[in-house]
């Protein structure tokens, strides 16, 4: 069965794309901590980031770099969090999260409620620092 991340990559269900190239796909969480709350999913469905064959592993980083500068830039005096957490979808990913604490990187507290158009704004917001 295909994870919802899959499906995503494939185009079978939508996604507030922020950059995509032939190994990696970013988006936005749709249930984020933070706004700008970004996931980096590379394309092969693969459940454990260590698993991931070692192009991935070191393509990775190189592709989140850009999309980390761009949050900066985006939410101004914000650092990006990276975090692997690995148990709410079974594919491999990366979270870019805007924090200024440590608690912005809580995944434990509540999850932030974003309308559409707020969603596709900040998608937007951020591609517009990408180069």
């Amino acid at each position: 069965m295909s994870s919802i991340f899959s499906k995503i990559i494939s185009g079978e269900i939508p996604c507030y794309k922020i950059a995509e190239n032939e190994d990696f796909i970013a988006f936005l969480d749709v249930f984020p901590l933070q706004e700008g709350h970004t996931l980096i999913v590379p394309k092969p469905e693969i459940d454990k980031l260590h698993d991931l064959p070692l192009s991935y592993l070191s393509g990775l980083l190189p592709f989140a770099q850009p999309i980390a500068r761009a949050l900066e830039l985006s939410y101004p005096g914000a650092r990006t969090g990276y975090a692997v957490i690995g148990l709410e979808v079974p594919h491999a990913h990366l979270h870019l999260v805007p924090i200024r604490s440590s608690a912005d990187i809580d995944f434990t507290r509540p999850k932030l409620k974003l309308s559409m158009e707020r969603m596709e704004s900040i998608a937007a917001h951020i591609r517009s620092f990408i180069s």
